[in-house]
């Protein structure tokens, strides 16, 4: 399954960030925590640069946990300080104030014995769309200044949002659209809503979904559907689940496009549990190959 990018709102993106960049002093990096590879812009270490950064996991409360603890030690290592939050809910996020402050502490010692007042920490949000900016800010504010949404490019203008005392955030505008180099990319990222149905082969997706399911997570997969593998006729695996949950047409024939639209559907309700889509494990061993 191909998935188009859009190379001018890139472009946009990317001179948006570079030219607000020298008015903040951290940048909060949101990811998927479901996929924190997958969810970033590969393009986002040349655009930040050395401006000092803070990877917020969100969207926690949906991954596999000790996955995600394996994230947080893995850009711990590149040297990138990681949480993991729960916009949705608010949780974690009385870390992120915390955490910003620990990376500026060398910044705001300089200032300090130049004789400056200190003054509230300046951050930009970035993240792909849809990946939940406009929900932490509304949680990190305690009140509704984002507006929110379920699909991608909600936010469509630059705002300065004060969160307390201690931190004022630049939100960014449907920032940074990914760039899908790797098609199993654009698949993760169409598998967790990231991406509008609309322009999806949901039956492609469900396909792979039961792939990764087979590879990653045959014990949920067998409570879910009773299998734990995925059939050679791929069709088979299909008329099993569409049976079992009685996803029929006319004629008590199978209904694919339904049968596909359900096992997307389980994912992303969590009908299968916690799950995450990016591995520590094959990014070291993808990086040694590359090295």
């Amino acid at each position: 399954m191909t998935i188009q990018w859009f190379p001018g709102h890139m472009a946009k993106a990317k001179r948006e960030v570079q030219e607000k960049l020298k008015l903040v002093d951290i940048v909060f990096e949101l990811v998927d925590a479901r996929l924190p590879l997958s969810s970033r812009n590969p393009m986002i270490d040349e655009v930040i640069q050395q401006k000092p950064r803070l990877i917020l996991l969100n969207k926690a409360d949906m991954a596999d946990e000790s996955e995600t603890k394996k994230w947080i030690e893995y850009f711990s290592n590149k040297g990138f300080k990681a949480v993991a939050v729960n916009s949705f809910q608010g949780k974690g996020l009385q870390q992120v104030t915390k955490a910003a402050q620990e990376i500026l502490a060398d910044k705001w010692a300089r200032m300090r014995a130049k004789g400056m007042k200190n003054r509230a920490i300046r951050a930009m949000i970035v993240g792909i769309p849809n990946v939940g900016k406009s929900t932490l800010i509304n949680r990190l504010a305690k009140r509704n200044v984002a507006k929110t949404g379920n699909t991608p490019g909600v936010t469509k203008a630059q705002q300065w949002v004060k969160v307390g005392k201690e931190l004022e955030l630049l939100d960014t505008p449907g920032i940074l659209w990914p760039k899908f180099e790797d098609p199993e990319v654009g698949l993760k990222l169409a598998l967790t809503g990231a991406i509008k149905d609309a322009i999806i082969n949901m039956e492609d997706l469900a396909v792979y979904a039961l792939n990764f399911l087979s590879t990653h997570y045959p014990e949920q997969m067998r409570e879910r559907y009773g299998i734990d593998s995925v059939d050679e006729e791929i069709v088979k695996t299909f008329d099993h689940i569409g049976r079992l949950r009685n996803v029929l047409g006319a004629g008590g024939e199978i209904d694919y496009d339904r049968v596909s639209e359900l096992i997307v559907r389980d994912i992303r309700n969590l009908e299968l549990g916690k799950l995450t889509f990016d591995f520590v494990e094959e990014e070291l061993e993808k990086e040694t190959v590359e090295n």
